[in-house]
């Protein structure tokens, strides 16, 4: 007995003691989960949080925004090109050295000659807008529609990042970063384009993004219908309900109409869609998934992108197209020689205006007029060369910095707490995505891809830092993603899970630090010399 006891016990072993798990989460944890713990509770946070950041945004945005009451930087392009379209309907020309004058309120000495432009018209009239409702005497005026466009661009990566995530309180983080960020508010503080931009290709990421969800359920459900018939799917059908996906080439149409940069977007996300719908065939099974996405569906995607995207851009022009008297309006039939052969019945308003936007490229791709503040785009990501966007000295004084001198800059400096851990984060992503080829990381890269690598090609142009507000969005995202990473979840280990907490939230706590140490040379504030210095932390900052 003794003998089958023992080999009874070697083959069934005695039970080993249960593992007891320790407590899961955080006290933070369990009173927000109490917080929410109701439908209506969880619908306040959902659109709550996006708006608390959105509403802090607008303070940072619209403090003082008419201060200081002089153009800066390439204001005395945009906002007087603004004024003059929504009185001719084209940009006029201006008398020699008319800053001066404009600043003192005397607005209206534009000619009815028109002035050579580089840039489509959209972005200045959305900038006529806030003219139009303030005045071009109001250096308010000057800037709120562009502040306007930054607010909203802190709601819609809210948004989106809530979307991407699944987490209201990523989309929320996603929103308080870009609202903090130096350079987001500077470039919401200024009236130029790249605000504006900015806020048209999140427009369209945000198209593209709610289209992928769209396109998938539909090619699902027609496919699982093609089955239940008895049918063979080799290709799979075509999709041609994609509203989103006209909305993305509305929303990048107009964002070419600000400034050409935004037909890189366009061609990113394109490709993008193809690749989706690509790999969502491959996953359902179809045989023929890579000709069927790039023949099939591919056809449609251009057939619903590519038109809308084209119209969108031209209807900008609708006032230099009604006016007789625009930049090259009457090119072919003064100065130029109209197109002969095969082209010769080409309306001379088409030819007139083909000539314009052949010499706006020309123009473009060789610029190389030196600048003080050019930054080559392979520094961009680390933030070597800011742009000064206004500097004064008030040496009398009257300044109000405590002190003889003082000085007042705005500079699209970033927050470096944000900006570099961004960056970082870029690079994480890549990496990511090659390792587990998450969609989410692809969609962030491919803002980048369309908004940043394409200017690697022009390192050699005259460039500017600035340029970089157009892809920030992503930037915010990838960090975004990061964090999410960093935080894990709920119901992870009570140890793991507070000690996440404590370094995401004093990692926020150092970037409001840090916005608050640099608001000064952000907004055009009075500060003595000594402490303008200390905002310098790299040389190349100066």
């Amino acid at each position: 007995m003794g003998r089958v006891s023992h080999a009874t016990d070697a083959v069934h072993p005695a039970p080993a003691p249960p593992v007891v798990e320790g407590p899961r989460g955080s006290r933070l944890d369990s009173w927000w989960g109490a917080l929410v713990s109701t439908p209506a509770r969880q619908r306040a946070w959902r659109w709550g949080g996006p708006i608390a950041v959105t509403l802090l945004a607008a303070i940072l945005r619209l403090w003082n925004l008419g201060d200081p009451h002089s153009l800066v930087f390439d204001e005395t392009f945009y906002v007087k090109d603004g004024w003059s379209l929504l009185h001719l309907g084209y940009e006029g020309s201006w008398p020699a050295t008319p800053d001066p004058a404009f600043n003192a309120g005397d607005v209206n000495t534009y000619t009815d000659s028109p002035t050579y432009v580089v840039h489509p018209p959209l972005g200045k009239w959305i900038i006529a807008l806030g003219l139009a409702v303030f005045g071009a005497e109001n250096s308010f005026g000057w800037r709120i529609s562009v502040a306007v466009c930054g607010i909203l661009g802190v709601l819609l990566i809210s948004m989106i990042g809530t979307k991407l995530f699944r987490s209201t309180l990523l989309g929320t983080i996603a929103g308080f970063l870009f609202a903090i960020d130096g350079h987001a508010i500077v470039m919401s503080r200024v009236g130029i384009l790249d605000g504006i931009l900015m806020l048209f290709l999140l427009l369209g990421f945000g198209a593209f993004l709610l289209d992928r969800e769209w396109h998938l359920k539909r090619l699902a459900e027609r496919i699982a219908a093609r089955e239940r018939e008895g049918d063979e799917v080799l290709w799979g059908p075509a999709i041609w309900n994609r509203p989103w996906l006209v909305a993305a080439g509305v929303a990048l149409g107009l964002a070419t109409a600000v400034k050409w940069s935004g037909l890189y977007f366009l061609v990113a996300f394109a490709l993008w869609t193809v690749l989706v719908d690509a790999l969502a065939r491959r996953r359902a099974g179809l045989p023929f998934w890579i000709s069927a996405a790039i023949l099939k569906q591919g056809l449609a995607t251009f057939v619903l992108l590519v038109p809308v995207y084209l119209a969108s851009y031209l209807v900008t022009w609708t006032g230099w197209f009604t006016s007789t008297n625009g930049y090259y309006r009457n090119w072919a039939q003064t100065d130029g020689t109209p197109w002969a052969g095969g082209l010769a019945w080409v309306p001379l308003t088409i030819q007139n205006f083909w000539h314009f936007e052949v010499s706006v490229y020309n123009f473009n791709v060789n610029e190389h007029s030196p600048h003080p503040y050019a930054a080559n785009p392979f520094t961009w990501l680390f933030m070597i060369r800011p742009t000064q966007m206004y500097v004064n000295t008030i040496s009398d004084g009257t300044g109000g910095c405590g002190e003889q001198t003082c000085y007042e800059n705005i500079t699209s400096v970033g927050n470096a707490a944000i900006w570099w851990a961004a960056t970082a984060a870029i690079f994480f992503l890549v990496y990511r995505l090659i390792r587990k080829r998450e969609w989410q990381v692809g969609i962030i890269l491919m803002g980048m891809v369309g908004g940043y690598l394409p200017w690697l090609l022009f390192s050699g142009r005259t460039i500017f830092q600035f340029y970089t507000i157009a892809f920030e969005p992503y930037m915010i995202l990838g960090l975004t993603f990061v964090i999410g990473m960093a935080l894990g979840k709920r119901t992870d280990a009570r140890r793991k899970r507070v000690a996440a907490l404590w370094v995401v939230g004093a990692y926020l706590l150092l970037a409001v630090a840090v916005s608050v140490f640099f608001w000064p040379v952000w907004t055009a504030q009075p500060i003595p010399g000594w402490l303008l210095t200390l905002h310098y932390w790299l040389p190349t900052w100066r």
